[in-house]
């Protein structure tokens, strides 16, 4: 899934490319994609790009006082084109294009989602904050305004592990299950630790390593195009996606825990005192 770093790469990258661009054509495929109808996508066409910007993990086009935002799910991605294709896409179980937009001048964007489960969703808005999921989003990590005592304060009371505190999206935005996996290693810290139970040396700890991890990440990907970022991101991972293979900084294994629809990674030695954590889910395999 895109997370911040990602979406603030595609933000940039797009920002450079529509700015004072007039649009000439929106072309929806995936209806299902579609979560707004009135305004309608084509009320899109004819205006003038002014400004490319995120929203935790959304993207937001403004266009002559209507925004299209765009919030890509666990499958989405964008695609640049030189040369938008003439004619209309057909739409399809097997078509991964969602949303097709192109410029005046010929090149634009495809919004494209792989696999059965679709997630993907694009809102025309006059406000982002229509949307829902941008009304509730929580402060931005790399909001210079966001301070140590803020984040400390979102963890008082919040009787949950740690790692899915991270990734909600109301307590902190922008923050998906790789990144909030690499923050943990950064911090040193368990991911089934309670988050109300920090002291205040390790609210400040995980905060710096929430920051330095997602700026880093944002420096990495700064400049690269669209279609290399997944490999950026994947590149960039220090625990995430490396079950089994040796943790950078001390050489211990990578393990995995296992959920229903999801997994996390950690190293013991940095995270959890050399210990394993459980997984309930192979345990009950086990049986």
């Amino acid at each position: 899934m895109p997370e911040l770093p990602e979406v603030e790469a595609l933000s940039a990258f797009l920002g450079g490319r529509l700015t004072g661009r007039v649009i000439a054509g929106v072309q929806p495929v995936a209806i299902s994609a579609l979560k707004t109808y009135d305004p309608p996508v084509s009320a899109l066409e004819g205006r003038t790009v002014g400004a490319v910007g995120r929203r935790g993990k959304f993207l937001d086009v403004e266009a002559g006082g209507l925004h299209l935002v765009v919030h890509l799910a666990r499958a989405g991605w964008l695609r640049w084109r030189d040369e938008v294709p003439v004619g209309a896409a057909k739409p399809g179980a097997r078509n991964p294009l969602a949303l097709r937009v192109r410029l005046e001048g010929g090149d634009g964007f495809d919004l494209t989602e792989a696999g059965t489960k679709k997630g993907l969703a694009v809102y025309v808005v006059a406000d982002p904050d229509e949307v829902p999921g941008v009304a509730r989003l929580g402060p931005d990590p790399l909001d210079p305004g966001f301070t140590v005592g803020d984040f400390a304060a979102l963890l008082r009371g919040e009787r949950r592990r740690v790692k899915g505190v991270l990734r909600d999206q109301t307590v902190v935005a922008g923050v998906g299950n790789a990144y909030s996996d690499e923050v943990l290693h950064a911090a040193r810290m368990s991911p089934y630790k309670v988050a109300s139970s920090l002291t205040e040396e390790e609210a400040a700890r995980l905060y710096e390593a929430l920051g330095g991890t997602l700026r880093e990440a944002v420096e990495r990907s700064r400049g690269l195009a669209a279609g290399e970022l997944k490999a950026e991101k994947k590149l960039g991972m220090r625990v995430h996606g490396r079950t089994g293979q040796p943790c950078p900084v001390c050489g211990d294994t990578v393990r995995e825990v296992s959920f229903a629809d999801t997994s996390l990674q950690y190293c013991p030695t940095c995270q959890t005192g050399g210990k394993p954590l459980a997984d309930r889910r192979l345990s009950r395999l086990l049986k």
